[in-house]
């Protein structure tokens, strides 16, 4: 099998170039490739494989959605997905991606879906790996970088930049709407006669499938909008009005509380 290690789909062609591509038809412990997105208009559908995989944003952000999350992956960091998870990818406007693989039981690597921090280090074998033949001997230079690379892999420190989701049908429809217009501010006692429950109800509805208060909920999904609006080239000011706050000072309390730091200074730590 061949492949374009370096793939530049055009537009639109996400979905239909990256489909291409079969991780498992390799028994290597780990292939790596890479994927420069011109566009945002088409998303990967969702799929599954046997290996492992990381999704790194080397340039912009991507958003990975598994069954009960939705993960932001902002620049210099990754997202871990476990063999056999039913997941889909979606990148930002000029975003470079990279794609590494891992066949199971070559790595400690966690049984659910995380966020890791990437070093340096991990970032440049990654690239490296995806410069190389997929198919490659069990004993020479690259076994010995795909070791390396999977010891440190399994050391990245662990991040929580998700948004806890769920399939019943009430949280969807709240998800959609927020996704839709991330300023609108509807609240729980608001929403709960749309969805024809009490507001009590829901208030346990959401902490039940969410593990967060509603307050709390909206907040972690305007921090992975800002994220993802921020690695795409927005100002501070512009994400801060796309997310409906009274002011700058307001969003950056709310972005430094959650991650640290404010936005300039976390991305340029990132950096």
């Amino acid at each position: 099998m061949t492949i374009n290690r370096e793939i530049q789909p055009r537009r639109g062609a996400l979905a239909l170039e990256y489909c291409r591509f079969d991780p498992d038809a390799y028994e290597q412990p780990a292939v790596a490739l890479r994927l420069d997105v011109e566009q945002n208009d088409a998303e990967q559908p969702v799929h599954r494989h046997r290996k492992g995989q990381l999704v790194l944003a080397l340039r912009g952000g991507v958003t990975c959605e598994v069954p009960k999350a939705i993960w932001m992956v902002p620049p210099q960091h990754a997202v871990w997905i476990p063999g056999g998870m039913p997941h889909s990818n979606r990148a930002t406007d000029n975003a470079r991606i990279g794609f590494l693989f891992v066949e199971p039981g070559a790595a400690p690597m966690p049984d659910e879906c995380c966020t890791l921090a990437i070093s340096p280090l991990l970032r440049e074998l990654i690239q490296h790996l995806a410069d190389q033949p997929p198919v490659y001997p069990g004993e020479g230079a690259t076994a010995r970088l795909v070791a390396v690379l999977l010891e440190q892999l399994a050391a990245a420190p662990v991040e929580q930049l998700h948004l806890p989701v769920s399939r019943h049908p009430n949280i969807r429809r709240i998800v959609d709407a927020l996704t839709a217009d991330p300023a609108d501010r509807t609240t729980l006692a608001q929403w709960a006669p749309r969805l024809a429950m009490s507001e009590r109800t829901l208030a346990r509805l959401v902490a039940k499938e969410t593990g967060l208060t509603f307050g709390r909920w909206r907040r972690q999904l305007h921090l992975i909008v800002a994220l993802r609006q921020l690695a795409a080239g927005a100002s501070v000011q512009q994400v801060a009005g796309h997310l409906g706050y009274d002011s700058v000072t307001a969003f950056i309390t709310m972005f430094k509380k959650a991650l640290g730091l404010p936005p300039a200074q976390y991305f340029a730590a990132l950096r």
